[in-house]
């Protein structure tokens, strides 16, 4: 997105109470993105990395703790359809969902066959290492 884009959306969207930035681009990358800053600490970057999809990265101290896959059909949205989809994202699952109605993402299939052994208290371990 270009510059202009990145700060009329960021307008918008502040004027919602999403408290959003616009996210410089890195060295070569001529896109901009828009930083979204999260209650908790955490933060959202939207498309800052030249596809074409809109998505997010949810980052904690600088490390991806989640994100918002590209939202199917992102690349042909316009500044509304951006801002909704920013403004309504579910930023609390590891693999958050753009809109509220999105069918969660599929986990690991169920684990079949025994069932796993309760883990080792420290007093049980302790009692092994100190047999004769």
């Amino acid at each position: 997105m270009d510059e202009e884009r990145a700060r009329r959306v960021v307008k918008t969207l502040r004027s919602r109470n999403v408290f959003a930035h616009v996210k410089l681009p890195h060295a070569g990358i001529t896109r901009y993105g828009i930083r979204v800053a999260l209650p908790d600490g955490r933060e959202a970057i939207w498309d800052n990395d030249g596809t074409a999809g809109l998505e997010a990265q949810i980052m904690r101290n600088g490390i991806l703790v989640g994100f918002v896959p590209s939202i199917p059909g992102s690349e042909n949205f316009g500044e509304a359809d951006i801002i909704e989809a920013i403004a309504g994202a579910d930023y609390d699952q590891p693999i958050g969902r753009s809109r509220p109605g999105a069918p969660p993402a599929a986990g690991p299939p169920p684990r079949t066959g025994a069932p796993a052994r309760p883990p080792i208290s420290l007093a049980q371990r302790l009692r092994g290492a100190f047999r004769d």
